[in-house]
């Protein structure tokens, strides 16, 4: 997709060049034209040639007979030729051409969509919304330390690639042979166990490019993505973790494993700045979408960045937080929706609420893992205590109950985007139910 993109940008002129090469057809036309005249007219031929050239129909009828059937070849060449050229990037299973195409296009008007959290919750977020629009940033947090990320961050130095690689692989449009291929991990028990593939190829890029940013990008073009991936920040920071009481945890694999309730979280150095880019695209965004994800762990440790929620709190874009599905040990046990908007709120800046919805879901009948930990957050009303408002609706995965299903999920954020943004009645309600 990434090369049919290229073809369609307007600083291609290709336009221009089609009209030329019809110009050029054309004048060749007429100069044929010309030869045969004049050979018709001094050269004596035999009788078969004016069969051949029709010459027992008058000219007029004779002239608008062969520019039909002129016509009729240009127009089976160029589909011909179209469905030739395009047919390498339409894959088995997909729809037809024209559909392809089209479907590209409507993602290239779609609007500017940013997504702020990591962990699975994010990539579940992009997976549904790339269907919709092109214009997909990522903004991913970068406190993760355990796992291969962690081990990888703390041997080489490098930003923990794990969110990061779940979300090139979820705006990627690749064959699920190369998304097997990023995910895959390594058990044979050796130094490389445990580490998936994909967080080696991020690694070894930054090593190739120079830096993380730009092994983001090169990826990104590899793996034909849909979008931006961003790091909330490039410093090296750390999360931070005051319990409820008064104790303190280091480190975002330490804090979920304490059986404290989490009251605050913070990163260290508290000064770590933002991605100028994040910013910018938490500015220019039609819609910006925090969550799904560990709370305390994935979507806050964004929100502490300095300018992260400064630029939340002063954009204009219609702001929705995605509740979880499920209570996650350690983090939020025993937590309601406004137990959720509650700990959001007491982060941000002046403890104001930037959010214009609040989507929870209502279908809470699923089994639940057999930890007995694990439950489903509870609906509220329509209105939380503090005036958020709350939008329920079917958003679980029937298969994994603890998780959001991509394409509910993505179709209920473009139905409230584009309810919200109705010209007929701008100050109706979204209706999910």
């Amino acid at each position: 997709m990434t090369n049919l993109r290229k073809l369609m940008q307007p600083g291609m002129h290709i336009k221009r060049w089609i009209i030329l090469a019809i110009l050029g057809l054309v004048m060749t036309s007429l100069g044929f034209a010309y030869v045969l005249t004049h050979i018709y007219r001094v050269q004596p031929l035999p009788e078969f040639a004016s069969v051949v050239t029709l010459q027992f129909i008058d000219r007029p009828l004779r002239g608008a007979l062969f520019v039909a059937v002129g016509l009729l070849f240009l127009v089976i060449a160029a589909v011909r030729l179209s469905q030739s050229l395009l047919a390498a990037f339409v894959r088995k299973g997909d729809a037809g051409i024209v559909d392809t195409i089209y479907n590209f296009r409507n993602r290239l008007r779609g609007p500017k969509v940013v997504v702020i959290g990591g962990g699975t919750g994010l990539s579940v977020a992009l997976r549904g919304l790339k269907q919709y629009t092109s214009n997909l940033t990522a903004i991913v947090t970068v406190a993760d330390d355990g796992g291969s990320s962690g081990r990888l961050r703390r041997d080489l130095g490098v930003l923990p690639p794990g969110d990061f690689r779940n979300c090139l692989i979820a705006l990627a449009d690749v064959e699920p042979l190369m998304e097997n291929l990023f995910q895959y991990r390594f058990n044979h028990g050796s130094e490389l166990d445990g580490h998936s593939f994909g967080n080696l190829f991020i690694v070894a890029m930054s090593e190739v490019t120079g830096n993380f940013e730009r092994a983001l990008e090169e990826s990104s073009r590899v793996l034909a993505v849909r979008g931006r991936v961003l790091p909330s920040t490039l410093a090296n920071v750390t999360l931070g973790a005051e319990m409820e009481d008064s104790g303190t945890v280091m480190g975002e694999s330490k804090i979920t494993a304490s059986d404290q309730r989490i009251h605050r979280v913070y990163l260290e150095p508290e000064d770590a700045v933002a991605h100028p880019e994040a910013i910018a695209a938490i500015y220019e965004a039609d819609l910006v979408v925090v969550g799904p994800g560990s709370l305390f762990t994935s979507v806050l440790p964004n929100l502490m960045v300095k300018g992260i929620a400064e630029a939340l709190m002063a954009s204009k874009a219609l702001k929705v937080y995605v509740c979880n599905v499920a209570t996650q040990p350690g983090e939020t046990d025993g937590y309601k929706i406004d137990d959720h908007i509650s700990a959001l709120v007491r982060h941000l800046p002046g403890g104001a609420n930037p959010f214009h919805y609040v989507l929870a879901n209502s279908r809470i009948g699923l089994a639940m893992p057999p930890s007995g930990r694990v439950l489903p957050v509870p609906p509220n009303g329509q209105v939380l205590p503090d005036g958020h408002k709350v939008l329920h609706g079917d958003f679980v995965d029937v298969e994994r109950p603890v998780r959001h299903d991509s394409i509910k999920l993505a179709e209920a954020l473009m139905r409230v985007y584009e309810e919200r943004n109705d010209l007929v009645s701008p100050t109706r309600e979204p209706q999910l139910a």
